[in-house]
């Protein structure tokens, strides 16, 4: 009886076991994992460098004193206006120059009607030395001494006087080229002397241009006269430009290099506005996969690739550049490999995987 019993005791627990195993087997952690797969095929995309830096004037012209300084009297401009060459934009106080000129002037007729004196005075002694030889020599070269002093002082009267018209013509700034005051710093009353910092600036031409910083690896590709669409914040339509000058050099800390775009005159385009550009480099037709695809470790980059035996394949690619709609892969694959898009990370090379019948590639 005993043994019968434990015959029987033993082949229960073996059924128990074998279920057991039975249903680890048929539990759903044990299945294969279920990834979602899709053939990217092949779509055309184009490569882009952008780059951000800031709108400012093509020739920046600083407008500052030149000679004495003295006190604003005047200013004649606004920021924002319009200016032609040889405008004037202030006025210096003249209440000492100007009584000068005036007195320089005064003495300059002066010495001019003594000189026309003297020249009349050594024509008569010429006259009556010639007819009746009345006069001595040393007279008549008297006459000719007083006339060349005359003369002279009449070259000195001149030049002072210029000297004193140049000092009076600097009371007054002029715009040395059509263009755009961009800042006034001059205000009336101001105290100014040749040292001060710039009273105005002026956008010369009125023309504009963005500067902007651009990666070392990124230069390659851009060309001069190459097109550019420009965007500043708070207007909706880009602006279309040209680059214009590439850098000579690259700077050694942060390894950028400094881009200037040419742009059209629009009243919105303002120097020192924040602005970002592009300019298109290249297109072309390649597989382009979801970045969550798309991976990378010590090896390289890859992607993973399922097989026509439902496993796992790793697949080694190069990386083509970034499109809104994802990674372009340039090397390694041809758009027709089914393409795990997600949890490729967590898998491994050769394991067996279910496809996503939903997704799967036709």
């Amino acid at each position: 009886m005993v043994a019968g019993a434990l015959v029987l005791l033993l082949v229960g627990l073996a059924v128990l076991i074998v279920t057991r195993l039975r249903h680890k087997a048929d539990a759903p952690e044990n299945l294969a994992p279920l990834v979602t797969a899709v053939a990217p095929g092949r779509s055309p995309y184009t490569l882009s460098v952008s780059f951000t830096g800031a709108i400012v004037a093509r020739y920046d012209m600083p407008i500052g004193i030149d000679g004495e300084g003295g006190r604003v009297a005047a200013v004649l401009v606004e920021v924002g206006d319009t200016v032609h060459r040889g405008q004037a934009l202030a006025r210096l106080d003249t209440s000492v120059l100007a009584p000068q000129v005036a007195s320089l002037r005064a003495a300059l007729e002066q010495s001019r009607a003594e000189a026309v004196l003297a020249d009349a005075e050594y024509q008569r002694a010429v006259a009556i030395n010639t007819s009746v030889g009345a006069l001595s020599k040393a007279e008549v070269d008297k006459r000719r001494s007083q006339l060349a002093t005359g003369n002279a002082r009449v070259h000195a009267a001149e030049a002072q006087l210029a000297e004193a018209e140049a000092r009076l013509g600097r009371t007054e700034l002029h715009a040395p080229e059509d263009g755009i005051v961009l800042t006034r710093a001059a205000e009336v009353g101001q105290a100014v002397t040749a040292g001060t910092p710039p009273l105005f600036r002026l956008a010369r031409g009125g023309d504009v241009e963005m500067r902007a910083m651009v990666a070392e690896q990124d230069l390659p590709k851009l060309k001069v006269g190459q097109l550019a669409q420009v965007s500043i914040t708070g207007v909706a339509t880009p602006y279309s430009g040209r680059i214009r000058l590439l850098p000579a050099v690259i700077d050694p800390q942060s390894r950028l290099g400094e881009v200037r775009v040419t742009l059209p005159r629009d009243r919105d385009l303002r120097p020192g506005a924040f602005a970002r550009g592009e300019a298109k480099v290249s297109s072309d037709v390649r597989p382009i996969v979801p970045q969550t695809a798309f991976l990378a470790d010590a090896h390289g980059s890859y992607v993973y690739v399922v097989t026509a035996g439902d496993r796992v394949a790793r697949r080694p690619v190069r990386f083509g550049g970034v499109q809104p709609n994802g990674i372009v892969i340039a090397e390694g694959l041809d758009g027709s490999e089914r393409v795990i898009l997600t949890a490729g990370a967590f898998l491994h090379e050769g394991e067996q995987v279910r496809v996503d019948a939903a997704q799967a590639a036709p």
